[in-house]
């Protein structure tokens, strides 16, 4: 029998109301058992889990510590968690965004088991795949999400073959090479125009389409949500603005321009650059600074 856990319902949309998460809502919908607990760890949600027999638990942005009596109550004795990152690199919550803010030429899925530590756990199974030059997180997060589906459905036809039962299955993470990839802050944001263009279109990248990259414009936020670089120099002071004789915007950096491809002003919709300049637009010799 299949048991969905899933954080308890939460406020959501415009109204807050108290709306399931997108897998406790397909449970519903399927007639699954379902368990939405504020803390996995209290000892009647272990019973209640235990009460399903499980034989294989799998983990995927569930965001609450698992206790070891939770990780090691399913008969296989484990939990499998598909991570989006090519491990040991990129452990933690945003490794995505990451990944792509670091330039690496290629992502993927682990699965791996659930341990104590966040994200250290034997791997028993990696799938890679390039970033695109242009990809942004949420373009890469919706690709990692189908190849992580197909990488849990092997993992578990794996385990009930009984694949899994030998070590050798499972090959241990080099902890010596481990690197984070905290939460998205604000911080992460902010677009600092000292930098190169190449740096500042990853950033870019990164942060589309949430939080989105921002900077100041005439005492308000301007979010770039595309944008590509040109390493062609660059004698303006870095944020100055400059409109090309085919309409075209581009942002003096401290090696380069950035070439945006997609704005978005305070309080407006997400426009594409030729769209955002027809109307209250950019303007040549504008200059964009880094919000304190």
């Amino acid at each position: 029998m299949v048991t969905v856990v899933s954080q308890p319902d939460r406020p959501r949309g415009r109204g807050r109301k108290q709306t399931p998460s997108p897998i406790a809502q397909v449970a519903l919908d399927h007639g699954t058992p379902l368990l939405r607990p504020e803390r996995v760890g209290e000892a009647d949600v272990a019973e209640a889990l235990r009460s399903h027999a499980p034989d294989l638990g799998i983990v995927v942005a569930f965001g609450q510590f698992l206790p070891k009596p939770v990780r090691e109550l399913p008969s296989l004795g484990y939990l499998v968690n598909a991570h989006a990152s090519l491990l040991p690199r990129h452990r933690g919550a945003a490794p995505i965004a990451h990944a792509i803010l670091a330039g690496d030429a290629e992502s993927g899925v682990c699965a791996m088991r659930v341990e104590r530590e966040m994200d250290t756990g034997a791997v028993c199974g990696v799938r890679a795949t390039p970033i695109g030059a242009a990809e942004t997180t949420g373009e890469l997060t919706d690709r990692l999400a189908a190849i992580a589906a197909e990488l849990i459905v092997e993992t578990v036809d794996r385990a009930a073959r009984g694949e899994l039962d030998a070590e050798a299955a499972w090959a241990p993470q080099q902890h010596d090479r481990a690197t984070l990839a905290p939460r998205i802050e604000r911080e992460h944001a902010r677009l600092d125009f000292g930098e190169d263009a190449r740096s500042l279109s990853r950033r870019v990248q990164a942060m589309a389409p949430k939080p989105g990259a921002f900077a100041g414009w005439k005492d308000q936020t301007l979010r770039i949500l595309g944008a590509g670089a040109d390493a062609a120099t660059a004698s303006e002071p870095p944020g100055t603005v400059r409109i090309t004789d085919e309409g075209s915007v581009r942002i003096a950096t401290g090696e380069g321009w950035l070439v945006p491809t997609r704005l978005q002003r305070a309080g407006g919709r997400a426009l594409d650059v030729a769209d955002f300049q027809r109307g209250h637009g950019l303007a040549d010799g504008d200059r964009l600074d880094t919000p304190s």
